[in-house]
């Protein structure tokens, strides 16, 4: 059965400290919340056969798109085609909150990456670590989506 994915994403979003955190990934889309802390970037990438959609929730930062700079901050969103080379970065002194959609999915589902710095030391962009919740209960962003995804 196909549950699919319903919560407050806003909320999801600001409440995010993990550098990246995939939430859903369904057969054609994967929805993926991140977290970039002052100053730091994403790094530029090509994803030559999917598409990607960005939401800004908290924060200051720019979206390079094929050497275009585009200044963003609370309630922007980003497309970033097919084969465009593109960034994202923190520019301010506070944290960058955004959430993104992969059609298709990019990352293995439910990896989390707290910081960039796993990434550079032999994490896999497309692995990770599955959450672990420390006392058996659920995390707070599975706790919050039980009663849609259960519905």
């Amino acid at each position: 059965m196909k549950r699919g994915f319903c919560d407050d994403i806003d909320r999801l979003t600001v409440d995010n400290e993990d550098f990246r955190r995939v939430l859903y990934t369904g057969k054609h889309l994967q929805l993926v919340l991140m977290t970039l802390q002052a100053g730091e970037e994403i790094g530029a990438e090509v994803h030559e056969d999917r598409d990607q959609f960005f939401r800004f929730e908290e924060g200051q930062g720019v979206v390079d798109i094929d050497g275009r700079e585009n200044p963003v901050q609370d309630d922007f969103a980003v497309i970033v085609p097919a084969g465009a080379r593109h960034n994202v970065r923190n520019t301010s002194n506070a944290a960058l909150r955004f959430y993104t959609l992969y059609g298709p999915p990019e990352h293995k589902d439910k990896v989390v990456q707290r910081t960039k710095e796993e990434l550079t030391s032999g994490t896999s962009m497309k692995s990770g670590t599955a959450p672990q919740p420390s006392n058996g209960q659920p995390l707070h962003w599975e706790k919050a989506a039980l009663s849609c995804r259960d519905a």
